[in-house]
């Protein structure tokens, strides 16, 4: 398992589609994850210390837990197959639950939790970015210090 930090989520154009990037905290492979226009919001919120008035449901989870004394240990980004992501919520009891990497990131930054990944998945799906194209890098970030959860609202059912 290889620890990755969030870089942050932005819209994929021209599908319009939300990902979130991850990058291996001691290494050049960044990992993109496609996701949905919520779980893309949460991450934004957490990312940006948005609190709302009323707990979203990520902020719902951490709830339980603070409140129940169960502890995230770890989130782990197992597998990938056929495209799709699997992730597991390691917790200190030992308990590790299935869930999906975009729900695992959103609880692990209101938690202060690490994200690892497996290696394979890494391998398999990862993609590497040599020093030249850090600008391009640098350009995303600055993207994701002026994006607002807003931006992933979808028509009108958001």
């Amino acid at each position: 398992m290889r620890e990755v930090d969030v870089v942050g989520v932005r819209v994929e154009m021209p599908s319009n589609q939300p990902i979130v990037l991850l990058r291996e905290s001691d290494g050049e492979r960044y990992l993109p994850i496609w996701i949905g226009a919520v779980e893309a919001t949460a991450i934004a919120f957490a990312q940006q210390g948005v609190v709302p008035p009323r707990p979203l449901t990520h902020d719902l989870m951490k709830n339980i837990l603070d409140e129940t004394g169960n502890v995230l240990d770890e989130v782990r980004i197992t597998d990938m197959r056929d495209g799709v992501f699997y992730a597991l919520l390691c917790f200190e009891s030992g308990i590790e639950v299935s869930a999906r990497p975009s729900d695992s990131i959103a609880l692990a930054l209101r938690t202060g939790t690490r994200i690892v990944c497996d290696e394979g998945v890494l391998e398999e799906a990862g993609l590497a970015v040599p020093d030249e194209q850090e600008d391009e890098v640098e350009r995303f970030r600055e993207f994701l210090d002026h994006v607002t959860p807003e931006d992933f609202e979808s028509g009108p059912e958001a």
